[in-house]
């Protein structure tokens, strides 16, 4: 299969920012409260569902209180700070940008794709974007949104977990396991051990159809 635009998850695929994030966090609410793991384990949930978890004695109304503030004091540390870029990514990204659009699609708040991409000046690599943050949408339709704005017929969604797996096949989209991130995929299209492999892959699957 040709595909004609590339989509990519954050967490787990382009970085680890989980060590990053939780110093953030316990900025936010004054304690050491949170560990890379506790943030590791809540990667690709919505933001509600992660202040659920990790705010369950807390009214809906405080809940929201402290995960602006948790948001805001992430968002700021990352665009100072970064994260764990995994290896090669922003050559990589390079290389696919010349012969694909690039996009992101995460369940992350407003602003956090945005510290990825400033930190490591990488916005000119993609052409669009979108999160939960941007329309509080579940991943498979921001996806979908993100195909039918760019007009992409056969897009490839690129992540780490069983549910970016699911959320691509159901936007539509094919599905690359980023097999060094976070977690496992029933299925995909292609099973990348470093991202670094993808062009590769995409170069192999277009031989296919000649």
């Amino acid at each position: 299969m040709k595909f004609d635009g590339i989509i990519f998850d954050m967490d787990g695929t382009l970085w680890d920012s989980a060590d990053n994030v939780a110093v953030s966090w316990n900025n936010a609410v004054g304690e050491d409260r949170f560990t890379e793991k506790d943030i590791k384990g809540v990667m690709g949930m919505t933001m509600v569902k992660i202040a659920e978890k990790f705010f369950p004695d807390k009214s809906e109304r405080e809940r929201g209180e402290l995960l602006e503030r948790c948001c805001r004091f992430e968002n700021e540390y990352l665009r100072l700070h970064g994260g764990f870029i995994y290896p090669d990514t922003e050559s990589t990204l390079s290389v696919l940008s010349e012969k694909y659009p690039l996009f992101i699609v995460s369940n992350c708040q407003a602003g956090y794709i945005e510290a990825f991409l400033e930190f490591y000046n990488l916005s000119r690599l993609f052409s669009d974007k979108l999160c939960w943050g941007d329309n509080s949408l579940e991943k498979s339709e921001n996806i979908r949104l993100i195909i039918e704005r760019n007009h992409l017929e056969n897009a490839l969604y690129v992540g780490d977990t069983q549910g970016d797996c699911d959320s691509a096949y159901k936007a539509g989209a094919g599905f690359a396991h980023a097999a060094y991130g976070f977690g496992t995929a029933s299925r995909s299209d292609f099973v990348l051990n470093t991202l670094a492999e993808l062009p590769k892959n995409l170069e192999a699957a277009e031989k296919e159809i000649k």
